[in-house]
């Protein structure tokens, strides 16, 4: 018997297939975060280039909405599977997080309706930004992938300082323990 898509929405199949690091992402450390003022889900249109402090910005294809199908053999996509369950680690990890000194900040090319009903559903502390355009892949040469005639992101996280990235996670498998990664990151790091 199948699980109810909202428990498949929040769980992961244990044969999902592992990414492979492609070098896709080996640029961007040393980066600057570009001048790109993306919408949020909190209202605020947020200016990438002037975040101030750590920030975290994890990056995923798109989060699926109960009742909704997600797309024709998306489980075989390594990588795709795992939006909701990595924004709940986040969401879950978020006050060591904030211990730590980091903003969270989720990214999709999904609108900002759709990302503020996922961000209300799953009590998300911190907001999702829009980037339908997929003007941040211009801008930093990010990966993608199409899937039913749309593009959208490889998942990786970026963590900024001072708006520079210092680390990439890339590719981020499991995507549920991105969070936990990213915090002992910062601790070795030697963060607060």
């Amino acid at each position: 018997m199948t699980a109810p898509l909202t428990a498949q929405l929040t769980t992961l199949p244990a044969d999902l297939p592992v990414p492979t690091d492609d070098g896709a992402a080996t640029h961007l450390e040393g980066l600057r975060l570009p001048a790109l003022a993306l919408p949020a889900t909190d209202g605020r249109t947020v200016q990438l280039s002037t975040l101030p402090g750590l920030q975290v910005i994890y990056i995923y294809p798109m989060t699926g909405r109960p009742g909704v199908p997600l797309p024709e053999g998306w489980d075989a996509i390594p990588g795709a599977r795992g939006c909701t369950p990595q924004s709940c680690a986040f969401r879950d990890h978020h006050t060591e997080l904030a211990a730590l000194g980091a903003g969270v900040f989720g990214l999709s090319t999904q609108d900002s309706d759709y990302q503020r009903e996922a961000a209300t559903r799953l009590h998300l502390p911190f907001p999702l930004l829009s980037d339908s355009d997929l003007a941040l892949r211009d801008a930093l040469s990010l990966p993608v992938f199409e899937v039913d005639g749309r593009l959208l992101y490889r998942r990786l996280t970026l963590i900024a300082d001072a708006a520079r990235i210092v680390k990439v996670f890339y590719p981020v498998f499991p995507p549920d323990r991105n969070a936990a990664d990213v915090v002992d990151w910062l601790r070795a790091r030697g963060q607060p």
